[in-house]
């Protein structure tokens, strides 16, 4: 017997009809590429959105073309993600931190018709064009007043908006139907396409606004500095029109200063980034002696959150959640929220729950299996290779061939972790980044960890270099703060005290900087270029 209720598609355009009824008054507040603050009300997007959705179906956009963005979070590229969605064509959001040769790479793959992009990346769009297969016509998201030569061609998308009505009569289609596409950062072999649909979306939307989860509600004002082109800045331009909260849009300005103007001008009180965003700011809380009096939660993810960042923003009042997915999650698969009985602990007995990446959100499965693909217990000890399944994760990579899951239905995410019997993951390593030395595991996120708590480290990054009797062993390559001189052999002191013997490296090394990927993360597989040919102390 079937149940008996209406079978209502899932689409993100009710997501907008809904909060235009319900929020319509809610602002979104952006800092423009061209330097002025722009504000408007949902109600004011939703006409826009009406307006652009016009304007690209007489450019004729169609459904199931891809439409690519290169842009900042900004509300321009905010109507982009509503309007394409909306008409059944596919956003593809292009990442321009992949370099000019894996953005044209994943341009042509997903066979982009139409390219919209923010004037700051004229010069990489110019560098492209040659390179482009499908590409029909270019927009640059700016005005008539702020185009320049080198945007010669290519429509004005103030312009474009301003040509199409203000009414746009939503279609209905299969929610099975793509909305959006974004391609993994790339960092071993050509990155890979997910498609995104938007019954996925409209379901994380609704568990990632649960009180287990990011605890988003009516009242609140979110800036996410994590980008809008990496994994739709984690689902919350859906999630928060779901739910009506205020959203800021920092635009270019990443830097520490840019962000506390926002975050203070706008009275923010949750936000979102990655960890090395977060190490920016505090830093420039702690020259310039601002203090944070409406943030209250902030969300990292995309790393390991170091244990010097919980502490150093508690002390501002500030509560940083670990949260962890993968594009190939759509992407939020874990997040932190700490419940009443590991929150009532002391701050050094909570502290190693605040470290894990949190607890699965409903729906998504997670499992740990061995080499042999047998399924590990969750009892917080043993190490596996981590599984995850759910309605929002990954069936298929685009114009894949192989593969993507394993025979029985799962995808395997490349990390190696363990799960306590509360359900609280602990991402251990990459499974390419894992230490083995001596027929042990050895955690490089544990070592990195640990090095951020010494004053003088700024930022550290931990390989496993060749070793004649152990295997590997750990090398620790760090970025010292400015005024600090931190010694290899103090950084070895200091970390004797915070890790098992096993896990002491075998030598420090300092750099002037550390190669950051596109998301933000650090390059492992260009550390190990790096130091190829690095003989360990006798």
């Amino acid at each position: 017997m079937m149940g008996l209720m209406m079978d209502r598609p899932l689409l993100t355009t009710e997501i907008l009809k809904h909060a235009v009824r319900n929020f319509h008054k809610t602002e979104i507040v952006t800092r423009t590429v061209e330097g002025p603050i722009h504000r408007y009300t949902i109600g004011d997007s939703a006409r826009r959105i009406a307006q652009l959705a016009n304007a690209l179906m007489a450019l004729g956009v169609k459904k199931g073309d891809r439409v690519g963005v290169i842009g900042w979070n900004t509300y321009r590229q905010f109507e982009l993600y509503f309007a394409v969605g909306g008409i059944g064509a596919i956003l593809h959001t292009v990442n321009p931190r992949l370099g000019l040769e894996n953005a044209a790479f994943v341009i042509n793959h997903a066979e982009d018709a139409f390219l919209f992009y923010d004037t700051t990346f004229t010069p990489l769009v110019a560098a492209l064009k040659p390179q482009l297969k499908t590409v029909k016509q270019f927009c640059a998201l700016t005005d008539a007043k702020h185009i320049g030569e080198a945007d010669a061609g290519a429509l004005v998308y103030e312009d474009f908006v301003a040509s199409g009505a203000d009414a746009f009569d939503w279609p209905e289609f299969d929610e099975n139907t793509a909305v959006a596409m974004c391609y993994t950062s790339g960092t071993t072999g050509d990155p890979k396409g997910v498609v995104y649909s938007h019954r996925a979306l409209v379901l994380q939307s609704f568990a990632a606004c649960l009180p287990t989860a990011m605890s988003l509600k009516e009242g609140d004002t979110l800036l996410p500095v994590v980008p809008m082109f990496h994994v739709n800045a984690w689902n919350t331009p859906y999630s928060c029109l779901m739910i009506g909260v205020k959203q800021v849009f920092p635009g270019p300005r990443l830097d520490g200063e840019g962000l506390y103007e926002m975050l203070d001008a706008e009275k923010v009180t949750y936000s979102a980034g990655v960890p090395t965003v977060w190490l920016g700011l505090l830093d420039y809380l702690e020259k310039t002696g601002k203090t944070l009096p409406y943030l209250k939660m902030g969300m990292s993810g995309g790393s390991a959150l170091p244990e010097a960042l919980i502490r150093g923003f508690a002390a501002y009042g500030v509560e940083l959640q670990q949260g962890w997915g993968m594009t190939e999650m759509s992407p939020i698969g874990t997040v932190n929220t700490l419940p009443p009985h590991i929150r009532a602990l002391s701050d050094d007995d909570r502290m190693p729950y605040q470290l894990k990446a949190g607890r699965a959100l409903p729906f998504v499965d997670m499992r740990l299996v061995n080499a042999a693909g047998e399924v590990l217990a969750h009892d917080g000890e043993t190490d596996g290779h981590l599984q995850v399944r759910g309605p929002w994760i990954i069936g298929q990579y685009y114009k894949s061939e192989g593969e993507t899951l394993t025979a029985d239905g799962w995808f395997d995410t490349g990390d190696v972790a363990n799960i306590d019997r509360d359900g609280f993951l602990q991402i251990t390593d990459r499974s390419k980044d894992v230490i083995k030395t001596g027929g042990e595991w050895v955690s490089s996120i544990d070592i990195e960890n640990a090095a951020h708590l010494h004053p003088g480290v700024a930022h550290a990054g931990v390989i496993g270099v060749q070793h004649p009797k152990w295997q590997e062993r750990p090398l620790l390559i760090v970025v010292r703060k400015p005024g600090h001189k931190p010694t290899a052999d103090e950084i070895m002191d200091f970390l004797k005290e915070k890790l098992d013997k096993i896990a002491w490296p075998d030598a420090v090394e300092f750099v002037d900087a550390l190669p950051l990927g596109a998301t933000g993360k650090v390059l492992k597989t260009e550390l190990r270029k790096m130091f190829k040919d690095y003989r360990l102390p006798a």
